[in-house]
């Protein structure tokens, strides 16, 4: 006992001197004091004890109390507080508990959402398996995988997933499907012999890792990491490193409002001080007037309508697919600069396909989509087929069919789909759209026997019957292996060109695609057995070549045409092979689409040079977890704001990281999706272009939301700031004003929530995230609009008053022309790029239509019903008399603001320009 402990514990000392996958298989097994024959159950117990449970560390989960608390613990939450303290003192209780219940349902939409964000950690967990086969005591049993232990020697076969990372030390057939690690499409051939210290991880054919599925074959292997020290639990600890970003809207609303208070606090307080020191106001007068100077600063309404627009932009985007988890994402989707995608399944269908045939007779292309059998097989280059080269395409796809344990369904719902290797699925696609159908093409000829795919000899061979007597064996592998055994080409006497052939594989290989070579072998009459013998003596006819690759989908194309136009750089972010990466980024149509940079190039680079780097490649490959984070990190360093979409447990860091984190809903894992702050239900690159026009729709509303609020609210504190300055009787109260705006705020300001967006929403550059709120332009507009409202006031005040009406009715006709004016500047402010002077922009969308008509009727009712007369102090107005002149101040407040625009945009115009 005492040696092997001492053998375990310098195994811990010596694994420190070198990377498991470059270690022979028996030196990793003396590193692990392990033995062929496994580890005795009481060693076993104590590197239990010492290394503890195979499981990833739980974080401490918040509590439902505190996760509640937090949904509060927002700038955007406390100025809604704030707002509703201040209308309950006012005594206007309805306003307030309408402002508290928007406070109390963000809080618990808040709650439910971000509470699923507490189960990343618990979606990568469940990736490990409950159980696992293992050799303890010289013997095969079954333990729970929590027990596996570094040393213990694990079975795998087809179908099981990986417990712990392992260093394999006998694999048959082994392939380990590890795209929601690695990125890989495909299922990775596995083999025993050690590799590179410096191999990427995607390339370290002797490990197996935690987490991934055993696609095909068997093998045994020795536990090397357990726990957190896999290669999932480091994804899992940078998983719980990273820290999330506050989103740009919530970064500027916490400090506009910030600003915003100390603005209105400085002036109240100015200002009480001048009316009860200079104007002789008493104190009780003074108090009173700056209250109605506050109510009608603050916008009470503004952070429920710019929530409530938000939430209505997430409706429209899940109607489009785009389901977002956090609802602020909604608006940085407006600001993205860059989409750093993943390409497995993102960019293409995470399906292979025949893209290449190649046979002595002939090139051809093959088109089609998926595994479906409908396609075409056309002369590469357009040319056209000879009799010869379509009967060498005959024979090569017949065999492709042949050579193969894969069969293809088609599903009512989710359509064709293989069952088996998907490159083997790819090539029954490709025999039946070649004009060969599999299934009848193996009744044809039954297979006899087969030599299964081993990583040692690297092909698959089939022997059939030919029907008079006579066999043939059909044999699919590597190229560089089978034309080393292959003594001529199909229909060809001559001795096989071989540079020729190797030529032709790296052309395919050169444009990203997965290439495999198939030959033919006339076997003796009666022949019913196939050895290795049969295949390796040499003498096969080779019958071609097929390129494969994971293809484009077809809507990525054109959506990363729309992000380009939108000035929104892709950049693919990859696992795959660099070939691969390059080629599909020529394809979808990406500017760097000729530059790979891969993941060892990225680990020589310091933070400066990676920056230089990220800004100006557009395609990684081989890139790691930390790869993807480390480029994101980069980018948003210069300054860009970056969204981050992956489907693997390797994309959860980088997709928590980025400012939106964009998960595929169907092939993506649960990790992912947790990570993220917005869900893909398509899997869906389009979607992406489709949640960005959104986004930046979202965000003109939003602006549009602000640039009404904020003027019409100045214009009101304008109005009382004025009287009390001249000395004047004040036009209306702070009770008014609060009707003015609990009326106006949701039935007029909410209608800009419903705006469809404006014609150049996707020709214009993504906006600045580090421009405040209140632009140069909104103080223009806050300045101009809100003096325009004090002269208005103050015009009709005067105008009632000459006429000879009392107070109550000029304040009366003074609270209907802010109103009538907030409806002028509505339709003005809809469109910001573009005049409102259009029947378009006349007749108003259906919500503003619904929003004035609502604003009219509750008007009439504060002036002519006797309850709200009684309240507001209001009085019944003449409508010719008073109402002419009301609404021909609105019709000139349109009309001064619609020039005031064209004056503008002929200004940023330029000379002759506009």
């Amino acid at each position: 006992m005492r040696d092997s402990t001492e053998r375990g514990e310098a195994a811990g000392r010596a694994a420190q001197a070198a990377p498991w996958h470059a270690l022979p298989a028996e030196e990793a097994l003396r590193r692990l004091g392990a033995s062929p024959a496994g580890l005795e159950g009481a060693e076993a117990a104590r590197r239990l004890a010492e290394h503890g449970p195979n499981r990833l560390p739980a974080a401490q989960p918040r509590g439902p109390l505190r996760r509640l608390a937090e949904q509060f613990n927002n700038l955007l939450i406390h100025v809604l507080l704030a707002s509703a303290l201040i209308t309950a003192a006012l005594g206007h209780w309805l306003d307030a508990a309408v402002i508290l219940a928007v406070v109390v349902l963000n809080a618990i939409v808040g709650f439910i959402q971000e509470g699923r964000a507490e189960q990343a950690l618990d979606a990568i967990r469940g990736m490990l398996t409950p159980h696992a086969s293992v050799l303890r005591d010289g013997r095969r049993r079954t333990v729970e995988a929590t027990e596996l232990v570094p040393g213990d020697l694990v079975l795998l076969a087809a179908g099981d997933k990986v417990p712990a990372d392992l260093r394999l030390l006998r694999a048959r057939g082994l392939r380990v499907e590890e795209a929601a690690l690695t990125g890989e499409s495909v299922p990775v051939e596995k083999s025993v012999e050690p590799v590179a210290a410096g191999a990427p991880l995607g390339d370290r054919a002797c490990l197996a890792f935690s987490g991934t599925l055993v696609a095909t074959g068997q093998a045994e292997g020795v536990v090397v990491a357990t726990g957190a020290a896999t290669e999932l639990g480091r994804i899992s600890a940078m998983l719980g490193a990273v820290e999330p970003l506050t989103t740009p809207l919530l970064r500027q609303m916490n400090i506009f409002a910030r600003r915003l208070t100390l603005v209105i606090l400085a002036l109240s307080a100015a200002v009480f001080a001048f009316a009860w020191l200079v104007r002789g106001y008493a104190a009780e007068e003074a108090f009173m007037a700056v209250v109605g100077i506050a109510v009608a600063a603050i916008p009470e309404g503004l952070p429920a309508v710019l929530t409530i627009t938000m939430a209505i932009g997430v409706r429209r985007m899940a109607a489009r697919n785009a389901i977002l988890r956090r609802l602020p994402a909604v608006e940085t989707l407006g600001a993205v600069s860059v989409i750093c995608t993943d390409k497995t399944g993102t960019l293409t269908r995470n399906e292979m396909a025949v893209a290449a045939a190649v046979t002595a007779a002939g090139s051809f292309e093959v088109s089609g989509a998926g595994y479906a059998p409908h396609g075409a097989v056309a002369p590469a280059a357009g040319g056209e087929a000879s009799p010869e080269a379509r009967a060498a395409l005959a024979g090569f796809a017949c065999a492709a069919a042949l050579c193969n344990d894969a069969a293809l369904r088609e599903d009512p719902d989710s359509g064709w789909a293989v069952e088996g290797d998907p490159m083997e699925g790819a090539l029954l696609a490709f025999a039946a759209r070649a004009g060969e159908e599999p299934e009848a093409l193996r009744r044809r000829f039954p297979r006899l026997d087969a030599i299964p795919f081993d990583a040692r000899h690297r092909y698959m061979a089939t022997l059939h019957p030919d029907g008079d007597g006579a066999a043939f064996a059909v044999v699919k592998g590597a190229p560089e292996r089978l034309l080393a055994l292959c003594a001529c080409a199909h229909g060809g006497d001559a001795a096989l060109d071989l540079p020729a052939w190797q030529a032709r594989v790296e052309a395919l290989a050169a444009q990203g695609q997965r290439v495999l070579a198939i030959a033919t072998r006339r076997m003796p009459a009666g022949a019913r057995a196939l050895a290795p013998g049969d295949v390796e003596a040499g003498g096969l006819e080779l019958l071609g070549l097929v390129g494969l690759i994971d293809p484009p989908r077809e809507e990525a194309i054109a959506a990363v045409a729309d992000c380009q136009a939108a000035g929104i750089r892709v950049k693919m972010i990859t696992g795959d092979h660099a070939a691969t990466a390059g080629a599909i980024a020529r394809q979808v149509g990406l500017q760097g689409g000729g530059a790979v940079v891969t993941g060892q190039e990225i680990e020589a680079l310091d933070e400066a040079a990676l920056r230089d780097r990220a800004r100006e490649t557009d395609v990684f490959a081989r890139a790691s977890p930390e790869h993807k984070l480390r480029l994101v990190e980069a980018l948003q360093a210069e300054g860009a704001v970056v969204a981050m979409t992956g489907d693997g447990v390797n994309d959860a860091p980088a997709l928590k990281r980025a400012e939106v984190g964009v998960a595929m809903g169907r092939k993506g894992t649960e990790a992912a999706k947790e990570a993220a702050e917005m869900v893909l239900a398509d899997d869906n690159f389009a979607t992406i272009a489709a949640a960005v026009h959104e986004g930046r729709t979202v965000y003109d509303n939003v602006q549009k939301v602000i640039a009404w609020t904020l003027p019409t609210n100045g214009g009101e504190a304008l109005t009382i700031i004025a009287a009390i300055l001249l000395g004047v009787t004040l036009p209306l109260t702070p009770v008014q004003i609060l009707w003015i705006n609990m009326v106006t705020a949701v039935a007029l300001g909410l209608t800009l929530a419903f705006e469809p967006a404006e014609p150049d929403v996707m020709r214009r550059p993504p906006r600045d995230p580090r421009e405040p709120l209140l632009s140069g332009f909104l103080l223009w507009r806050v300045i101009l609009v809100s003096t325009l409202f004090m002269l208005g006031a103050f015009g009709i005040f005067a105008l009632v008053e000459a006429r000879g009406g009392t107070l109550e009715t000029a304040r009366t006709a003074v609270v209907n022309t802010i109103v009538v004016l907030e409806i002028a500047y509505l339709f003005s402010v809809r469109y910001q790029r573009m005049t409102s002077l259009t029947w378009r922009g006349a007749l108003g969308t259906r919500p503003v239509l619904i929003g004035v008509g609502t604003v009219v009727l509750l008007q009439l009712a504060f002036t002519y019903a006797p309850p709200l007369q009684m309240l507001f102090a209001s009085r019944p107005l003449d409508p010719i008399a008073d109402g002419l002149p009301i609404l021909a101040a609105g019709a000139a407040l349109l009309g001064l603001l619609e020039i005031e625009k064209h004056l503008r945009r002929r200004l940023v115009a330029g000379p002759g320009r506009g």
